[in-house]
């Protein structure tokens, strides 16, 4: 149910077009919540039928015209009722954990390539956060939204380098299970 939040959030933010929420889920939000073209404009559809957020009104009525979307005031009192309400985490669910589980009964070929692959996705989206960090968090940016989002993105750095320090380790534990046979 956190896709509706989400727009409602990004609209909040700046009311925007699908298109721009798009691009603004590529960039920022779908770091930790992704949502593709068509969810975006089938969920603003039913914010809107729903009184939470409105299209804008156009200044002229033009065939094609992108939409622009801000949120009503019931969609703010539904934002700030989800944001307050206790939620428990969710269990972890990674299918390259459950490919080594899975190694472990039929064999290891062609997994270690992957665990590569994925030591270097992680440390490529570690570096792009660390970049956004320094950009986008310099001292003295510490109003309660900064920080917000800046513990938001600390998360997700948090993250990556636990997922870059463990993949080594597990790469250098079946490297030396190699050597062992």
């Amino acid at each position: 149910m956190s896709l509706p939040h989400a727009i409602l959030t990004a609209l909040l933010e700046k009311p925007s077009s699908g298109l721009e929420l798009t691009r603004r889920f590529d960039r920022s939000i779908g770091y930790f919540w992704s949502a593709t073209h068509q969810q975006i404009y089938r969920e603003l559809g039913r914010l809107e039928r729903e009184g939470l957020i409105r299209a804008l009104p156009s200044a002229r009525a033009t065939r094609g015209q992108k939409k622009e979307y801000e949120v009503l005031p019931a969609g703010r009192d539904e934002l700030a009722r989800w944001t307050a309400a206790s939620q428990d985490p969710k269990p972890l669910r990674d299918a390259l954990l459950l490919r080594l589980r899975a190694a472990a009964v039929v064999g290891t070929d062609g997994i270690e390539d992957d665990l590569r692959r994925h030591l270097a996705l992680h440390e490529a989206q570690l570096a792009e956060y660390e970049e956004i960090e320094r950009r986008d968090f310099p001292p003295g940016r510490d109003s309660m939204e900064d920080r917000l989002r800046h513990v938001v993105l600390r998360a997700g750095i948090d993250l990556e380098t636990f997922w870059t320090h463990w993949l080594t380790r597990t790469l250098e534990e079946l490297d030396g299970a190699g050597r062992d046979e």
